[in-house]
């Protein structure tokens, strides 16, 4: 699975890259995970808050921590 955390490299951005690969693993999912930081490459997915979360390409989270209950429903899917 594919999930990439947008964001400038704040503390939020960097908490949400270690708490998706906490979910992850915990739940015993394979990710590829990838940190885009670079602001014209996260403007191409037309968010406006970090951090943001792309999974397989669709933007499903943005502005804020996200809960482990909503990273548990994406790598569910």
């Amino acid at each position: 699975m594919e999930i990439k955390v947008l964001g400038t490299g704040c503390a939020n951005c960097r908490t949400t890259v270690q708490l998706i690969e906490a979910v992850a693993k915990e739940r015993g999912v394979a990710v590829t995970l990838e940190k885009v930081e670079a602001v014209q490459d996260i403007r191409q997915y037309g968010v406006m808050r970090t951090p943001a979360v792309v999974v397989e390409g669709k933007v499903v989270h943005a502005g804020g921590i996200p809960a482990r209950d909503a990273i548990a429903g994406w790598l569910a899917a």
